[in-house]
């Protein structure tokens, strides 16, 4: 490392060993440059050289290098005059020290982004500008529109706001490789070239400048880098990607295991049932005195937890409990103790005459700012008093947005932050301390959903869009989350349009939310009860496929539900489609739209099994059973689970897997107890699969598991459906000829006569079907061969 006399790296007070730059710039502030990893700087601003950490950084939400290799050998210093220049393995930043503005650049010195004027952060506020490029496009920002995806030509108001901005996520990528996360709770504006067509600003008017900036060679390794430093996606609990009902509110706890039992008479998958604020006593209890209701959810003082209550009740039917909550406790003084240790911007305009188009609920109690704290004790942390439903067994929790989202212009908060920087910041605290509450009490993976965020909420808690139903603008909502960083996002189903039921059950976790109303799928007429039995099944099949795309989120940042240009990077027509998106790595859906466009390679449609070769915009005419388009990349190998009424009713020692071979094409199935956080000790069973096709021959490949955990079926057996449109001539298994079993009919069961080593092939379907069993010793690959006449 070559570092010049008068720019001495020093190191940082505190938790990171690692070394940063510091130096005066001409306006009179300091500037301090931490290369944070090999690909993203953090770059200061400040009045005096002090740097105390913001909140992102003090309450752990950002995490930076824990020290165990000496970073300080990963990077290099040289200085030209006022250039300083900082070199890492993944990217190059110059710094003018003179007027402190930068330029990022790729290791071989390509220019990403540049400053345009100096960088500012006084007492009045702080900001900072960029130039763009012409063709420039950008992703990000998180829950602050339902309008668009490409953010490029708009400017944004960072700041949570009941229905209009639910998670504001200060994170923006762009189309060259650059991406921009500023680290603040303030509120801040953001301008993606509308005021100056060729500049990128934001600026805030309290709070000092810091910033990340990160290079990487695609959206997917910003996303990947961005969750390095604000946490990955949290893995929810297996059944939390199931489906979720929420009852009407007036519902008594008769009328929920009423509600339970029909799920099961009628044969819908469902795994959570959901209480609105009518299982209180007092209705939106924000106080820690909170209680069951004593008629509608009577639970004897002598016999609160165990069996013979109703929560033990629905657990023997296989569900769980999801309490609604509210919450306006001061978070901050836990939060302080978990630590050890501006202008005010002016209130927007919230009244009930100002409703925003996406107020689908209008709830006119989440319409007015709120006032003074009358209910915090500052030495209880708020999770204390929700212990006793969890030890009753209650298993997840619905956060509203009450109050949540709302302003307290007054308030004064524990931490000694006025409200213009903590009312970003609540939403994330609230679900950081129940995700880490409910670990602590159990020592299993929480289901906290929210409909309030901010940056690193993908850690905590899973969001859904609010009250604004299920329509095409919360499909936005969905497709900006995941463009941010968060893949647990949902929001609530509409399901009386099959559009809605289409679009409700193909997201990364469903939910169906009653409210005031009567959305149970049994009081549908008789073809949306069909369509909406079909869809949960359909959910149920894949939720092997849906789970390891989650396990893929929580690895490197890529969401279960993939906007096109996320998918697609290079194709322009991907650039800002709304009502299409790739559901995990094959499953391409269409949403409240029959017109979809098919990127290159070819499709299959899911209804029909007719195949389209892509680069085109297709009008689609979906079945009169199905809600939407829907289609399968060639190529994709889908693992599917037995029909069951809940997760984990059906012993899963065997499994499907249908194959749609096309190329080379490669899946992995990832395998937890679905409970807890052994998974992060690497307690996953990983089967890799492949599939190569190349003149009429079909070689799959099935991997044996790798790994274990807790509950692990010992043998594996696959039920193989390989999708091909002619019967094959040969079909070979570890390279032994297997014999062609006589015809069935479609769906008919192989016979317990049946030859062991023996395949059919379905006409209808277009598939053969065998089964195979992995090597016992778990050494040695199952290898599948088919070839064509």
């Amino acid at each position: 490392m070559s570092t010049p006399s008068a720019f001495v790296p020093h190191t940082a007070k505190g938790a990171r060993p690692h070394k940063f730059i510091q130096f005066q710039v001409s306006g009179g502030g300091y500037m301090r440059i931490e290369p944070v990893a090999p690909h993203t700087f953090r770059v200061r601003l400040s009045e005096s050289d002090a740097f105390p950490e913001p909140p992102l950084v003090r309450y752990g939400v950002i995490t930076h290098p824990d020290g165990e290799t000496d970073y300080e050998a990963d990077y290099e210093t040289d200085r030209d005059g006022q250039r300083l220049t900082i070199r890492t393995a993944g990217a190059m930043l110059d710094i003018d020290t003179g007027s402190g503005t930068v330029c990022l650049r790729k290791p071989d010195g390509t220019m990403l982004t540049a400053s345009s004027v100096p960088p500012w952060s006084t007492r009045s506020g702080f900001g900072a500008e960029f130039v763009l490029s012409e063709d420039e496009r950008f992703y990000g920002l998180g829950d602050v529109t339902r309008d668009r995806i490409e953010q490029r030509g708009h400017r944004l108001d960072m700041w949570v706001l009941n229905v209009k901005s639910y998670a504001p996520i200060p994170y923006l990528m762009s189309s060259k490789g650059w991406g921009l996360f500023v680290n603040t709770t303030s509120r801040h504006s953001v301008d993606i070239g509308k005021t100056v067509a060729d500049k990128l600003r934001f600026w805030g008017r309290s709070g000092e400048l810091d910033f990340y900036l990160i290079a990487a060679d695609s959206y997917a390794g910003l996303l990947d880098h961005y969750t390095n430093l604000t946490g990955k996606p949290q893995l929810l609990p297996l059944w939390a990607y199931g489906l979720t009902f929420v009852c009407n509110q007036q519902a008594t706890a008769r009328e929920m295991l009423d509600d339970a039992v029909q799920f099961r008479r009628e044969g819908i998958p469902c795994d959570l049932i959901g209480l609105e604020p009518g299982w209180m006593e007092h209705r939106y209890d924000y106080s820690l005195n909170k209680s069951w209701h004593p008629e509608r959810f009577y639970l004897p003082y002598w016999a609160e937890q165990g069996p013979g209550t109703f929560i033990g009740a629905l657990e023997r039917q296989g569900f769980k409990l999801s309490l609604w909550l509210c919450c306006d406790y001061d978070l901050t003084h836990h939060e302080e103790r978990l630590a050890g240790g501006a202008d005010e911007a002016d209130p927007a305009d919230t009244s009930p005459a100002d409703l925003h188009p996406d107020d689908y609920e209008q709830d006119t109690r989440l319409q007015e700012p709120t006032y003074m704290d009358k209910i915090t004790k500052p030495e209880e942390p708020w999770f204390a008093h929700l212990q006793k439903f969890v030890d009753q067994g209650v298993a997840a929790f619905k956060m509203d947005a009450a109050n949540q989202t709302l302003e307290h212009p007054d308030r004064k908060w524990g931490n000694g932050l006025d409200d213009n920087a903590m009312h970003n910041l609540y939403p994330l605290l609230l679900g950081k301390q129940m995700h880490t509450g409910f670990k602590e009490r159990t020592g299993r993976r929480s289901m906290i959903y929210s409909a309030g965020g901010y940056a690193g909420i993908q850690r905590y808690a899973a969001t859904w869009a609010g009250d604004t139903g299920g329509g095409p603008r919360p499909l936005v909502s969905v497709l900006n989350h995941g463009l941010s960083g968060h893949t647990n996002t949902s929001c609530d189903m509409e399901v009386f349009t099959p559009a809605g039921i289409h679009f409700g059950f193909l997201q990364p976790w469903s939910q169906v939310n009653s409210w005031a109303y009567w959305r149970h799928p049994w009081l549908l007429d008789k073809k949306q009860l069909q369509m909406f039995k079909l869809y949960a099944k359909l959910r149920y099949r894949l939720l092997p496929y849906i789970y390891s795309a989650a396990h893929t989120a929580a690895r490197t940042g890529l969401p279960i539900v993939r906007a096109m240009p996320l998918a697609y990077p290079d194709d322009p027509n991907c650039a800002n489609l709304l009502q299409q998106y790739l559901f995990g790595d094959s499953l391409l859906v269409g949403a409240f739209t029959e017109t979809i466009y098919l990127p290159a390679g070819e499709w299959i449609d899911y209804w029909t099994g007719a195949r389209h070769t892509g680069g085109q915009e297709l009008q689609v005419s979906v079945p009169g059973h199905a809600g939407g388009p829907l289609f399968i990349r060639a190529g994709a190998i889908l693992p599917e689970w037995p029909e069951m009424d809940y997760v984990g009713e059906v012993s899963l020692e065997r499994i499907g897997l249908r194959v749609y071979p096309y190329g080379d094409s490669e899946f992995t199935l990832y395998e937890d107890d679905g409970a807890t956080y052994q998974y992060l000790e690497e307690q996953v069973a990983v089967t890799r699969i492949r599939s190569q096709y190349a003149g009429g021959r079909t070689v799959i490949g099935i991997g044996p598991r790798e790994g274990r955990y807790e509950g692990m079926p010992d043998t594996r057996t696959f039920e193989l459906f390989v999708h091909v449109s002619t019967k094959p001539a040969q079909v070979t298994v570890n390279g032994q000829p297997w014999q062609e079993e006589p015809k069935r009919t479609s769906g008919e069961e192989q016979s317990a006569d049946s030859p062991a080593n023996a395949w059919t092939y379905d006409e209808v379907a277009a598939a053969v079907r065998l089964l195979v069993t992995e090597d016992p010793a778990r050494l040695a690959d199952v290898t599948v061969e088919l070839l064509q006449k």
